[in-house]
């Protein structure tokens, strides 16, 4: 597998991605990091999808990453989708005629799942994994603050597996401060506008950690039922937190995502 590192301009300054290609290519990802994060931890996914004959195309977004902007600062999140979407038309120009699926964790999932229902006529696939939907009461707990705390993310929320946390804690690329108040309204924002907006037509999976303590399972399948169209499927995983691609079942995992995948893309 090689790495490329791409730059673009996005809606808030330039936006550095990463391509993950092997030696073959059947179809592209677009794989979407959740807050705070990078697309650098999905190094592993990409591994799993390559693997399997993907490109995989993952931006940094604004205020993440190495990408431009204030730290973990998100007005508005039409914008983000619309950045994901120049990343689109760079990865169907590089490969024409590839079919596209769209892979988005946490806020990612937050992301695709819009993206979804702005620009998903074209895409084979949509994936989200422990997405941010329906209502978070995190969010709602942190907005009723007069002053919100500086408390990082629990990297104990995030896996059963240790090593994820310690990785993540190390990783300068990470942002460990605290939420910036319009940040979460404006995922508050979002969540009420894809409920708003309906079902998502075409084959999307749902999939999310039992026991995930940072984004709880109930409100977020409670979402999905408000996008989930009649090519809707979801699964959960007994005992799983946060980040299931980072899980101690994450190979059942990707096998899932991959199978989900395979069963919608076209026909050569």
């Amino acid at each position: 597998m090689q790495q490329t590192d791409l730059e673009y301009a996005g809606h808030a300054g330039t936006i550095v991605a990463r391509r993950w290609a092997g030696d073959r290519a059947e179809y592209v990802v677009l794989l979407v990091h959740g807050y705070g994060e990078h697309s650098g931890r999905y190094g592993q996914v990409a591994q799993r999808l390559v693997d399997d004959g993907a490109v995989v195309y993952a931006p940094d977004h604004v205020g993440h990453g190495r990408s431009a902007g204030e730290p973990v600062l998100i007005a508005d999140f039409e914008p983000m989708c619309e950045d994901v979407h120049l990343l689109e038309g760079r990865a169907r120009a590089e490969h024409p005629g590839l079919p596209v699926v769209l892979i988005g964790h946490s806020m990612g999932g937050l992301i695709a799942a819009r993206y979804a229902q702005r620009f998903g006529a074209g895409l084979a696939a949509v994936v989200l994994s422990g997405p941010v939907l329906g209502s978070w009461a995190a969010a709602e707990g942190l907005l009723a603050a007069d002053e919100i705390p500086d408390v990082p993310i629990d990297p104990a929320t995030l896996s059963r597996d240790p090593a994820v946390g310690e990785a993540y804690v190390a990783d300068p690329l990470v942002w460990h401060g605290a939420f910036k108040r319009p940040t979460i309204e404006a995922m508050v924002r979002a969540m009420h506008t894809i409920e708003q907006a309906g079902a998502f037509e075409g084959p999307i999976l749902w999939l999310h950690g039992e026991e995930d303590p940072l984004v709880p399972i109930g409100p977020s399948r409670a979402g999905f039922a408000t996008l989930a169209g009649p090519h809707a499927e979801s699964k959960s995983y007994p005992g799983a937190r946060h980040e299931i691609f980072n899980e101690t079942n994450r190979d059942e995992v990707l096998g899932d995502v991959i199978g989900f995948v395979r069963q919608h893309l076209p026909e050569h």
